[in-house]
């Protein structure tokens, strides 16, 4: 079971990535970041009421905290970069974000098997042949790639910090630890939005048609989050952050089909190469 929620993440985070990476191609980021987070907060708000209540906030607001800290940094350079780069290189360079957990693992003494130690060097081959053909474009080919890089350290400091919240809280810990993350997300960018609008004397205009889209955004980003994090706290932290870090898949074949996005030959290889390393770690 916690594999099949591990994998919905990935499909769930990979869905709102794409979303969410098309939007900001054409509305202000804080916006994009600012009404999806929201969307999820709203959602969280009534559901951690019906679980059981605040009782045991006291043992996940750490993590919680941190967890959102890193989240709107890793979300918003993620989305700049799905923006401005091409979307299949993008995102696995990302999905490198596994990496930080399965350290984090192994300095709690966790021993990856043979499998897995492989599987982090095809998944690292595979970013730098995904990467390759973009450098050679100067520095608006670069820079998607060096913002995708710093998302996945965010990206991973998630992880580590949601599973840590999750399996060291009560009953109500993956509710509690993900509307702690949110609502310090929507404080962060809350403020973003308003210092922008006052610097730049101007409304972050929002067609109405773009609301459903930011929800789907937001829903789609807790229900991952969600969904990872039982994962997590019923089987190993390493398993689950790798199953679930598949979702650039997702995204690639997204922006495939919807984008019509080229890859050359060295980046097909480089993704497929860096899949099948998660994979690898997956199955190791």
């Amino acid at each position: 079971m916690s594999v099949l929620l591990a994998l919905l993440s990935s499909v769930l985070w990979g869905t709102a990535d794409f979303v969410g990476g098309t939007a900001a191609r054409r509305l202000p980021l804080v916006t994009v970041l600012g009404l999806s987070q929201l969307t999820a907060l709203v959602l969280l708000v009534p559901l951690a009421t019906l679980t059981g209540g605040f009782g045991g906030w006291a043992d996940v607001v750490l993590s919680g905290v941190l967890a959102g800290l890193s989240g709107v940094l890793a979300l918003a350079a993620f989305y700049r970069a799905l923006s401005t780069g091409t979307m299949g290189v993008v995102a696995p360079v990302a999905a490198l974000s596994v990496l930080v957990p399965i350290i984090f693992g192994l300095a709690r003494g966790e021993q990856p098997s043979a499998v897995q130690i492989a599987g982090m060097v095809v998944a690292v081959l595979g970013i730098v042949l995904a990467s390759g053909p973009e450098l050679s474009g100067g520095r608006d080919a670069v820079r998607p790639l060096l913002l995708a890089a710093l998302s996945a350290v965010g990206f991973g400091a998630v992880l580590v910090l949601l599973a840590d919240g999750t399996t060291t809280g009560s009953g109500d810990a993956v509710v509690l630890t993900l509307l702690t993350m949110r609502l310090t997300s929507v404080l962060i960018l809350g403020g973003l939005f308003l210092t922008v609008v006052r610097r730049r004397r101007e409304r972050m205009r929002i067609r109405r048609a773009d609301v459903p889209l930011l929800m789907l955004v937001g829903l789609g980003d807790v229900g991952a989050n969600a969904t990872y994090a039982v994962a997590a706290r019923s089987s190993l932290v390493s398993v689950a952050a790798v199953l679930a870090s598949l979702y650039p898949v997702v995204t690639a074949l997204l922006a495939f089909r919807l984008h019509g996005e080229r890859l050359g030959a060295v980046q097909v290889a480089g993704v497929a190469a860096a899949v099948g390393g998660v994979a690898m770690l997956a199955g190791g």
